[in-house]
């Protein structure tokens, strides 16, 4: 995230502070109640093609973890006594990074777009963004299980003997936060949404993806065509943008789906500075059952600011250089 400053009230729900904001081991919270409500009552301006207006730049950043703690079983909303008692916790946490830890030598936080408190964010009392009674990913099936792996087993020993065997984040290609489906980072959760004639195109801060969404229903490509983005086709229903999204790699590998992948995700402006984004996934090869999330995404001053990653990447460098300086003296023995 760049030098932005923002806040936005949730009704009836504390707010946090920036000590909540810098110390939580999760990135910032959510509106989630304040959404639904707004819902109701709230009518979103039209464009100039006399479609529903989500256009602008949001940010989904977000405290309420994916899937929720197993301690909590089934509860999906916390009370307001139990959401304040999480904030005062929260705050009497100090964030701890070990020496030589990723998070300690990857990045310094007091960089300029990286320090968590940047941002005032308000508290929410979900307990998850997955919702439902479960609250979490289901289990793999055996058949994932076997397929994933297979994969760990394929590139085991290999780990540094080129980019190809590194994730795709590590190599600049897609971060999985991307989505679809789309899920808060632990930071530069922004992104931008411009509407044209037929089209929407969603551009995210990080990596600095775009992802152009065609809504004057044209058919999805031919199945045999994967794209690690999906091929994702749009269309109307009322206030709502649904997009649905087919035609994923077996790289993308969303909690270990496979290319059978589907997302269909809901876009609903729900009052002038909010779109509650919504997603259900499925994959028969990977999960018993589909699963569901949302997420509501605040209106911030942008814009969004350009995310090098590959100009910036001596990780990749320093690491393959590493792994053959090891094999040249091994060799050498």
């Amino acid at each position: 995230m760049s030098h932005r400053f923002f806040q936005v009230a949730l009704v009836g729900v504390v707010s946090l502070t920036s000590a909540l904001a810098q110390t939580a081991s999760a990135p910032a919270s959510t509106k989630m109640l304040a959404a639904k409500e707004g819902a109701k009552t709230w009518t979103p301006p039209k464009t100039v093609d006399g479609v529903p207006d989500i256009s602008g730049v949001f940010t989904n950043a977000s405290a309420v973890p994916l899937e929720r703690p197993k301690e909590l079983g089934s509860k999906e909303f916390f009370t307001k006594e139990e959401a304040e008692a999480a904030i005062k916790k929260a705050e009497n946490q100090k964030e701890v990074v070990a020496p030589g830890t990723y998070g300690d030598v990857h990045y310094s936080m007091a960089q300029f777009g990286l320090e968590k408190g940047q941002s005032t964010i308000p508290s929410t009392i979900r307990t998850s963004l997955i919702v439902g009674p479960e609250g979490r990913v289901p289990p793999l099936l055996p058949e994932a299980q076997k397929r994933q792996a297979a994969r760990q087993a394929a590139n085991r020993g290999h780990e540094f003997d080129g980019p190809e065997n590194r994730g795709l984040a590590e190599r600049c290609i897609l971060w999985g936060n991307e989505g679809p489906p789309m899920l808060p980072q632990g930071y530069n959760s922004n992104l931008q949404i411009v509407q044209g004639k037929g089209y929407v195109a969603i551009t995210q801060e990080m990596i600095h993806d775009t992802r152009i969404i065609p809504t004057d229903g044209s058919p999805h490509v031919d199945p045999s065509v994967h794209l690690l983005f999906g091929d994702s086709r749009g269309h109307w229903e009322g206030n709502t943008l649904v997009v649905d999204t087919t035609n994923f790699t077996d790289v993308t590998a969303l909690r270990g789906s496979s290319e059978h992948l589907h997302v269909i995700e809901k876009f609903t402006r729900t009052d002038a500075d909010t779109v509650l984004y919504q997603f259900t996934a499925e994959d028969p090869t990977t999960w018993a059952h589909s699963w569901s999330g949302e997420v509501p995404m605040t209106k911030i001053d942008g814009p969004i600011f350009e995310y090098a990653c590959s100009e910036g990447n001596y990780g990749m460098r320093n690491n393959l250089s590493g792994a053959r300086a090891a094999e040249k003296q091994t060799a050498s023995k």
